[in-house]
């Protein structure tokens, strides 16, 4: 079952730039924004590349614990209004996941220090070898089927796996036509309206 999912999730190219027509209204939520500490310090954990776990770090079983998310860009602005962004997209992301049946039970990945991992999202299998540049913070998982560019970062209780908005968005829907569930009609939002996110899973040990 897992080949079909993962040769429609490679598939998928790189997002366009689209963004959102609201202009006024996503200025004021990041002025808004800009002006409260605690999103301040939330933009600051939300934000790929500013720390850079090791290889050594990401060794383990992970579990699934929530729906992960975090931005991309450098810019303080940009960073304020994606914070905004990413927890409406995290909102929407737990829902999702609901609809999918996903859970810690089902939902997992085990990275080897021999470079070799196994994983399984909602109770889908899927193994291989992995190689990791940590300066881009870019796990890359490879089988003989397909292989996924990946990004992690450091949590408070653990790693976040994360994906382009696409690509997660080809294996949540390929996910749902296996399992016969029709209720991500709407998935397509998510890749529209997040230009410059990752997605994906919080996991812990």
């Amino acid at each position: 079952m897992a080949a079909p999912v993962f040769a429609l999730l490679t598939a998928c190219g790189p997002m366009g730039a689209g963004t959102s027509g609201n202009n006024g209204g996503v200025l004021g939520e990041v002025l808004g924004a800009m002006t409260d500490g605690q999103t301040l310090g939330n933009i600051l954990k939300s934000v790929i590349g500013l720390d850079k776990p090791t290889q050594q770090q990401l060794v383990g079983a992970w579990q699934y614990r929530q729906p992960g998310v975090a931005f991309t860009s450098d810019n303080l602005l940009a960073k304020a209004g994606g914070e905004v962004a990413a927890t409406k997209a995290k909102e929407k992301l737990l829902t999702y996941y609901q609809s999918l049946g996903i859970s810690s039970a089902n939902t997992q990945i085990t990275i080897g220090a021999d470079n070799n991992f196994s994983a399984k999202i909602a109770g889908k299998s899927f193994s291989g070898t992995y190689a990791y540049d940590a300066s881009q913070c870019k796990l890359t998982l490879s089988t003989m089927l397909f292989t996924i560019p990946c990004y992690v970062k450091g949590t408070t209780v653990g790693m976040s796996y994360l994906f382009e908005s696409k690509k997660l968005l080809t294996l949540l829907q390929t996910l749902a036509a296996l399992s016969g569930n029709k209720d991500l009609n709407t998935l397509g939002d998510l890749s529209k309206n997040y230009d410059g996110i990752r997605m994906g899973f919080d996991m812990s040990k």
